[in-house]
């Protein structure tokens, strides 16, 4: 597989048509406790299996793909008529040229006005079960039309913006391919908005080749840090499965007093302070890292979780100062830019008039 982006969207017709998978349940306000696997002493070789990438994007029961709800949503999530000042999209704050998200510490709402926390990336966002930094879009669908709703973000109220979609004739034609008989509704947004990013998908990488038996495909270096990922450093108890996430929420000791998924499960002393993991793929593209956007490099990361961070109750029990040496801090980075690997130029479609 010479890229994994393009082998999975060759594979989204096929995985509509023998039935769309379904996400676990996820409820906002609730906890989502997800298994995580004690830290594996074994060899490379045994714990390849689990972050072999899968052969197919799963779409949702509720929301099925089809090339008409994908055209329609790739030409609304670059569409600057969706925000209230017509001058921002979905594209603004989650670009394909950073990663799918901004490349600025804290992203940027109506009126150029900086907001409180960085834009998190939607790649790979097709296998999450929750979302946003503190979980509260309990679905794709929901998460892309919270931003153009909120007065801070893109502050178009529903209202108006099928007001201003229902004037434009060409919107009238992709709706109906896309949801015959149904109009222009909110959920049809949603649901076409979701259905394309579905589709940003990371490429494949180093590191998928050398899970494929490419012995040489990442360094010696790289390899050890792999090692010391499932090993001493522990990343993998939070940082699972093939896109390294466990979709759950932890407080890693960030020296900020945003409260996270505290605002929604203030009563659960570890979810004050606790934000959602982010997946690993594409990582090295995505600076400035943390939900804050605190810091700059994945060496100031590792060194962050070298120390354990701030000492408090909500912090998770995961997170312990590690006593990395210099070379394994080295070693752990060199595996992290193995993560990302090719990605397709994505053309910008003609807005309709």
């Amino acid at each position: 597989m010479r890229s994994a982006a393009l082998a999975c969207l060759a594979s989204i017709a096929a995985a509509a048509l023998a039935g769309s998978q379904t996400f676990a349940a996820a409820t906002i306000g609730a906890p989502i406790t997800v298994p995580v696997p004690a830290p594996q002493k074994g060899s490379a070789e045994s714990l390849k299996d689990e972050y072999r990438r899968p052969a197919e994007i799963p779409f949702p029961a509720s929301n099925p793909f089809t090339p008409e709800k994908l055209k329609l949503g790739k030409t609304l999530y670059y569409d600057t008529r969706l925000s209230g000042s017509g001058a921002q999209s979905c594209a603004s704050c989650h670009n394909p040229g950073y990663g799918w998200g901004d490349g600025l510490a804290k992203g940027v709402g109506d009126g150029m006005k900086e907001l409180k926390r960085r834009s998190p990336t939607i790649v790979n966002a097709a296998w999450g079960l929750i979302f946003m930094w503190d979980g509260r879009a309990p679905s794709l669908e929901e998460q892309a039309l919270g931003p153009i709703q909120a007065a801070v973000e893109m502050n178009m109220p529903i209202e108006k913006l099928l007001e201003r979609l229902n004037s434009i004739t060409e919107y009238k034609t992709l709706f109906e391919a896309a949801f015959p008989g149904e109009g222009i509704t909110p959920a049809g947004i949603g649901k076409a908005i979701a259905t394309f990013e579905r589709t940003a998908i990371s490429g494949w990488a180093p590191f998928d080749s050398w899970i494929d038996g490419d012995a040489k495909a990442i360094s010696a270096s790289a390899q050890r840090g792999f090692a010391l990922f499932n090993g001493k450093a522990q990343c993998n108890t939070c940082h699972v499965g093939w896109n390294f996430t466990d979709d759950s929420f932890h407080d890693i000791g960030l020296p900020d007093a945003d409260i996270g998924r505290g605002a929604f499960l203030g009563v659960a002393v570890k979810m004050r302070q606790a934000f959602k993991t982010p997946g690993l793929r594409d990582i090295s593209r995505r600076s400035p890292f943390m939900h804050d956007g605190s810091m700059a490099t994945l060496e100031a990361v590792v060194e962050h979780y070298d120390t354990g961070g701030v000492a408090r109750p909500s912090r998770s029990d995961l997170i312990k100062p590690l006593g990395l040496t210099v070379e394994e801090k080295a070693d752990l980075v060199a595996f992290l830019k193995t993560l990302s690997g090719s990605s397709d130029v994505i053309a910008q479609p003609i807005q309709p008039r």
